[in-house]
C-alpha cells in the first residue's frame, strides 16, 4: 500500500478561511472560568483531551492566554498522586459542581445520579489520553511562557500513568472511555456475541462499577477491564517525550522510550496494526483493526511498520477516505461510517497522524493535512464525519475540529 493511492481531495478550503471559522467556533464555546465546551448542547462541560487540543488551536490562532487558562483548568482538579479526571462539571459560578450533563454517562440526569455514577462530586473518576504534554510543548515552541505549576502538574499526570497504571507492556486503561474511543469495536469482546448500542451502554456503566481506587480516590485498577492499549500507550509515550523536550527530564524520556519499545514488540504485520494486551478481561484472538491502533506511528522506531501504517491510513481499501481516514478498517464486520466510533473520520486522530508524518518527513503528511481540512469544511466543523463524503455526524460544530486550522 502506498501513500498516494488516493488522489488529493479537491477543493481544499484556504487556511485563512479555516482559521476564521475555527476562531468563531472556539469563541462561541468559551465559558467561565476559562475553557471551551466541546458543544453547548451535547457536551456542555470540560473534557480533558478536548481541552488539550483546544489549547493547541488557541496557541496557533494567536490566543496563548486562553491556551494556558484552559490547560490550567483541565488539570486543576488533579489528585495528589497525579491522577487527572477526564471531566470537570463547572457550575455557572466557575467552581466544580454538579448539574445535568451530556454524554459522560450517556444520559442526562439529576445531581444525585451524577454523584452516584462516578462516586465523586464535581469530576469523573476516570482519565483520558494525556495530551497536555503535547499542548505544553506546542506552547513552548511558540515562545509562550508556561507557568511552572502547570508543567509540574503535567509531569505528575504522566508519572501517574507511567508508574501507578503500569502493567507489563505499558500503561493500562481501566475503562473504555479512557482511550477516548468510546464505542470502538476494540472493546466488543466485553459486550458478548451480539454488540448493540443499548447493551454496550449497560456494560460501560457496569465497568464504572468495577473500578478500583487508591486511597486518594484515583482509579488505578479494574476487576473487569484492564487493557494495555497500544494507541493509548503511544499517546502517553508521545506526550512524555514532548514534555521532556521542554523540561529536560531524563527519567521521563527513558520511561517513554521503554513504553514505545514495548509497543513495537506488538507489531502485527499480517494485520497492519500494533496489538493490545489484556491483563483483565476477555482475550480477542483477532482484534478489530482500528485507526487508534495505528497511533504508535507517533513513537515507533520501526520505520517499515510506520510506512505500512501510513499507507493503510490513506489506502481507500483500508482506512483512506477523501475526508480523512476511517476510524475502523473498511473490511471489518463492525465498520459503519455513520456510527459513533465504528467507522467515521475523527479530526483529532487525523491530526495526530499528521503530526507523526510531518515530524518524520513522511509523504503522508500532505494527504492527511488536506483530508482534515476538507472534512472539517464539508462537515461544518462537526464532531466526526463520513470519511468519504464529509457528511456531518455527532455534534456540530465541535470545538476540537479547530485543529483543521493548525495543520500546514
Amino acid at each position: 500500500m502506498g501513500v498516494d493511492t488516493l488522489a488529493t481531495p479537491s477543493p481544499i478550503p484556504p487556511r485563512a478561511d479555516l482559521e476564521r471559522r475555527a476562531r468563531a467556533v472556539l469563541d462561541a464555546a468559551w465559558r467561565p472560568p476559562g475553557f471551551c465546551v466541546p458543544n453547548p448542547v451535547s457536551y456542555p462541560w470540560q473534557w480533558l483531551w478536548d481541552s488539550c487540543f483546544h489549547a493547541v488551536a488557541w496557541r496557533h490562532l494567536g490566543r496563548p492566554d486562553r491556551a494556558v487558562t484552559e490547560l490550567s483548568n483541565a488539570l486543576r482538579h488533579q489528585a495528589a498522586d497525579g491522577f487527572v479526571p477526564h471531566m470537570t462539571y463547572w457550575s455557572a459560578g466557575g467552581s466544580a459542581g454538579w448539574s445535568s450533563k451530556g454524554r459522560a454517562s450517556e444520559a442526562r440526569a439529576d445531581d444525585t445520579t451524577h454523584a452516584a455514577f462516578w462516586g465523586r462530586v464535581g469530576t469523573s473518576s476516570i482519565t483520558q489520553p494525556p495530551m497536555y504534554g503535547h499542548a505544553i510543548a506546542e506552547l513552548d515552541r511558540g515562545g509562550v511562557a508556561v507557568p511552572e505549576e502547570l508543567v509540574e502538574r503535567a509531569r505528575l499526570g504522566l508519572a501517574f500513568l507511567l508508574e501507578q497504571r503500569r502493567r507489563d507492556g505499558g500503561p493500562a486503561i481501566v475503562h473504555p472511555w479512557e482511550s477516548g474511543c468510546d464505542d470502538s469495536p476494540s472493546w466488543d469482546a466485553w459486550c458478548g456475541p451480539a454488540w448493540s448500542p443499548g447493551r454496550w451502554h449497560e456494560v460501560k456503566g457496569d465497568l464504572v462499577e468495577a473500578l478500583g481506587f487508591a486511597p486518594t480516590g484515583s482509579s488505578v485498577s479494574s476487576r473487569a477491564f484492564e487493557v494495555v492499549a497500544s494507541g493509548f500507550g503511544a499517546l502517553v509515550a508521545f506526550n512524555a517525550r514532548e514534555l521532556a523536550d521542554v523540561t529536560g527530564d531524563h527519567r521521563l524520556r527513558v520511561q517513554a522510550d521503554d513504553v514505545a519499545s514495548a509497543i513495537d514488540g506488538r507489531w502485527r504485520p499480517d494485520r497492519v496494526r500494533w496489538d493490545d494486551l489484556v491483563p483483565v478481561g476477555p482475550r480477542d484472538p483477532a482484534p478489530a483493526r482500528t485507526l487508534h491502533a495505528l497511533l504508535p506511528v507517533l513513537v515507533s522506531a520501526d520505520d517499515r511498520a510506520v510506512d505500512r501504517a501510513f499507507g493503510a491510513a490513506l489506502d481507500p481499501g483500508a482506512y483512506g477516505g477523501a475526508c480523512g481516514p476511517a476510524g475502523v478498517h473498511r473490511d471489518e464486520p463492525a465498520f459503519d461510517p455513520t456510527a459513533y466510533w465504528r467507522g467515521p473520520a475523527w479530526p483529532q486522530l487525523t491530526y495526530l497522524l499528521w503530526v507523526a508524518a510531518r515530524r518524520r518527513g513522511h509523504a503522508a503528511a500532505d494527504g492527511l493535512r488536506d483530508r482534515l481540512r476538507t472534512g472539517a469544511h464539508r462537515s461544518g466543523f462537526a464532531e466526526y464525519w463520513d470519511p468519504d463524503t464529509g457528511v456531518a455526524r455527532g455534534a456540530a460544530p465541535q470545538s476540537w475540529t479547530a485543529l483543521a486550522a493548525v495543520v500546514d
